[in-house]
C-alpha cells in the first residue's frame, strides 16, 4: 500500500497543539459520529499568469475549520431535493461517477450549485439548456442569496421563480473525502471542478468568510509550506492537482479516478502524530454518508 502522511498544523505552534491534542485522543479514541455529505467547488479561471482558483478564508470563531483556506462549498440540505429542472447529465450518470444513489447525488450536485452562489454569487444556471448564463450580479439577486442561506428559500424554488434551469454539464466530480473518525464534527465531501463563468463576478459575501480571491495553486501550496495559510489534507491535495494543469480548461475536462479518501490520526515511528491516508482510497460508504 501507498500512504501519504500529513503533518497536523501549519506553523510551529500549531503544530505543538495539533500533537498534544491528537495525542490525547489517541490514548482515548472518541465513538465515531456519522458524517454529514457535502460538496465543495473548485472555481478555477485562467489568467495571463496561469491557472487560478477561488478561495475563502473561512472566519476564526468557525467551529470546524477555523481561520483556514477552503473552497466554497458545505453540507447538503433537506432542501437540496426540491424538484427543479435539470440539465446536462442526469442523475443517474451523475451517480455512476459519485458512487452513490440517486437521492444522495441529486442533493449532492444540487448542493454544489447553492453553496458556491450563496457563498461566492456565482450562479451556475440559465434561462435556457445551452444559452448564457444568468447575470446574478445584479444588486437583486442579493436577497435571493440571504433567503437561500437563510433556507427561507429552495434553490429549486428560486429556479422555478426566475425561469431558469440547473446547469449540471457546467460542473466535474474530482475528488471525495471524509473527515477522520476521530473527529466530532465529520463530512463525507465530494469536490468538484467549475469554469469561472464570463460576465459573473465571484466575491466572499458570506459570514463563512474572513475575505477571499483568486491565487495561483503553485503560490497557495508555497505559503502553506511558508506557515502562511493554513489547509486540510484534501485541500492540499486538490490544490496540487490544479497545480500540475496547464489550464483552467484542460483541468475542467480531466475526469480522474475517484477514490473516497479518509485521513487516520496515526503516530509515526519517530513519535510523530499525523493524518495518514492510503492513497488507494477507503471502502466506499453507503448512500446516506455514515
Amino acid at each position: 500500500m501507498t500512504y501519504r502522511d500529513f503533518v497536523l498544523g501549519h506553523t510551529a505552534e500549531a503544530r505543538e497543539r495539533a500533537q498534544r491534542h491528537y495525542r490525547t485522543v489517541l490514548a482515548d479514541p472518541p465513538e465515531p459520529v456519522r458524517p454529514r455529505p457535502a460538496a465543495t467547488v473548485m472555481l478555477v479561471r485562467d489568467e495571463a499568469d496561469g491557472v487560478q482558483v477561488y478561495m475563502l478564508k473561512r472566519v476564526a470563531s468557525m467551529d470546524f475549520a477555523p481561520s483556514t483556506m477552503v473552497f466554497p462549498g458545505g453540507g447538503i440540505d433537506g432542501r437540496d431535493d426540491a424538484a427543479l429542472p435539470w440539465a446536462g447529465p442526469g442523475v443517474v450518470q451523475w451517480a455512476a461517477r459519485l458512487g452513490c444513489d440517486d437521492h444522495l447525488t441529486r442533493m449532492l450536485v444540487v448542493a454544489a450549485v447553492r453553496e458556491v452562489f450563496e457563498e461566492c454569487g456565482v450562479l451556475l444556471a440559465s434561462p435556457t439548456e445551452q444559452g448564457p448564463l444568468v447575470d446574478a450580479g445584479d444588486p437583486s439577486w442579493r436577497a435571493a442569496r440571504d433567503a437561500l442561506n437563510s433556507r427561507e428559500l429552495s434553490l429549486g424554488e428560486l429556479l422555478h421563480r426566475e425561469g431558469l434551469v440547473l446547469r449540471t454539464d457546467l460542473l466535474r466530480a474530482h475528488a471525495h473525502w471524509t473527515t477522520p473518525a476521530v473527529e466530532p464534527r465529520r463530512f463525507d465531501t465530494r469536490f468538484f471542478v467549475a469554469l469561472m463563468p464570463e460576465h459573473q463576478r465571484a466575491d466572499a459575501q458570506t459570514s463563512e468568510a474572513e475575505h477571499g480571491g483568486w491565487v495561483r495553486p503553485a503560490q497557495l501550496l508555497e505559503d502553506f509550506a511558508a506557515g502562511r495559510v493554513q489547509m486540510l489534507p484534501p485541500t492540499i491535495s486538490c490544490v496540487e492537482d490544479l497545480a500540475q494543469a496547464s489550464s483552467a480548461t484542460e483541468f475542467f475536462a480531466e475526469e480522474p479516478v475517484i477514490r473516497r479518501m479518509e485521513p487516520v490520526v496515526t503516530l509515526r515511528d519517530d513519535g510523530v502524530v499525523v493524518f495518514r491516508v492510503d492513497q488507494a482510497g477507503a471502502p466506499r460508504m453507503h448512500a446516506e454518508g455514515g
